[in-house]
């Protein structure tokens, strides 16, 4: 396969993933805040559908997306640095909890009458879909997105603005998981800041296709990180 051509289609790939990730948002609503035991039965029931495509989608969107991320490590001839093992254990780790999170909300489910005591079920897999989204802020974005930036910095695969913005990024998102520690739900705007990645994806990967290829740059072969 032709450089251009791995560029291309890892670069859709990306596309393709933040589309999906953006559907998923819009149709797996969450429950009513502090919803009663009927409240969260007949949402369960309601949304049966919308969830389960929900979870799907977002399996799936980020798993294309860490494609991408892993595509630029090896365009920026990084797969053998520091910096590229890191990326590539950051998407390892932000798939492990979007997929753990995802298993959460088809447990939620179970809150048909056919379990045995199925509010029991919904209120438990709420509880641990709250813990989980900790995570994504903890370690999942920063994991990634740091070493990701020093990958892009060390290379010409995108312009360096991309690698600056990576890094903030993935700061930003470390001290919100230490500031928002003890909110054992994290708040409504904390958890959409989450889909900020998802403009940083985009315009990353439409720059990967619309920009003229480029070779490693000299800096990337001498710095080891």
């Amino acid at each position: 396969m032709s450089t251009k051509l791995f560029r291309m289609l890892t670069a859709l790939s990306c596309i393709v993933g933040v589309i999906m990730l953006i559907v998923s948002f819009s149709i797996n609503p969450g429950p009513p805040p502090n919803a009663t035991d009927a409240q969260l039965i007949a949402f369960g029931n309601q949304y049966y559908t919308s969830i389960l495509w929900g979870s799907w989608l977002q399996a799936v969107g980020p798993l294309l997306i860490v494609l991408f991320a892993f595509a630029i490590v090896s365009l920026a001839g990084a797969t053998t640095r520091f910096a590229g093992w890191m990326t590539m254990f950051g998407g390892a780790i932000l798939m492990t909890v979007s997929l753990i999170e995802i298993t959460f909300y088809m447990s939620t489910l179970n809150t048909t009458p056919l379990n045995a005591n199925p509010a029991a079920m919904g209120l438990i897999s709420l509880a641990l879909i709250h813990s989980v989204q900790h995570l994504y802020f903890i370690v999942g974005a920063p994991a990634l997105f740091i070493p990701l930036g020093v990958v892009i910095l060390g290379s010409r695969v995108l312009p360096h603005v991309f690698g600056y913005l990576a890094i903030a990024l993935g700061a930003a998102f470390a001290i919100a998981g230490v500031v928002f520690l003890f909110d054992l739900t994290l708040p409504v705007l904390v958890q959409a800041s989450a889909s900020i990645h998802v403009l940083w994806w985009l315009a990353a990967a439409i720059v990967l296709i619309v920009r003229p290829q480029k070779t490693s740059n000299t800096t990337s072969v001498r710095n080891p990180a």
